[in-house]
């Protein structure tokens, strides 16, 4: 399996140094290269922590609904516990790499990384980087346990997650899982 995937649509990288599997559910440990201006939407983790560490150029990390945004220089770095809002950034105009941490360890969400880039390969996301499919997406929330704070995917949620559990039973998960991350 690819240790370094890449997105087309953001243009960013995602290298896997440490799987769950690796470590015995311990620890997901990934180093992300992000273009200039590249971030992701507000979102919080139902199961597990975060820990965002600048490696090379300033990393932002936005926390909390109301957006307290901090900047990272090169080692230092931002825990965010399991259900804190929070997004990154790049605030720089080069890019940027940094590590994510997630204790435990997340196969689901590392699976989620590999079937969204794959889909955005295929192109099979809108231009922003979400699966057309809502089906791929309902299986997506429940491989990762990211939700969204905002109001609209807030209602649209149980729709989003009982798609994805459709996926499950009808094998649209597994097949997904068999292209992507095999």
């Amino acid at each position: 399996m690819e240790r370094t995937i890449t997105n087309p649509v953001f243009e960013d990288e995602v290298r896997f140094v440490k799987t769950a599997e690796e470590t015995s559910g311990e620890v997901t440990e990934l180093e992300i290269t992000l273009k200039p201006g590249g971030s992701n939407e507000l979102h919080y983790h139902q199961t597990y922590t975060e820990t965002f560490t600048a490696v090379d150029g300033k990393l932002g990390v936005q926390l909390g609904p109301k957006g307290e945004e901090k900047i990272l220089e090169p080692g230092e770095s931002a825990e965010v516990e399991k259900g804190q809002i929070h997004a990154f950034f790049n605030p720089t105009d080069a890019d940027i790499t940094f590590k994510v941490e997630l204790r435990p360890g997340h196969a689901g969400f590392e699976q989620s990384l590999r079937i969204m880039y794959g889909l955005a390969h295929d192109g099979e996301v809108n231009g922003e980087g979400m699966p057309t499919n809502l089906k791929y997406l309902g299986v997506i929330a429940r491989l990762s346990e990211m939700r969204s704070p905002k109001r609209l995917l807030k209602v649209l949620e149980p729709l989003i997650l009982w798609l994805g559990k459709r996926a499950e039973a009808d094998g649209t998960r597994d097949r997904l899982v068999d292209k992507y991350c095999r």
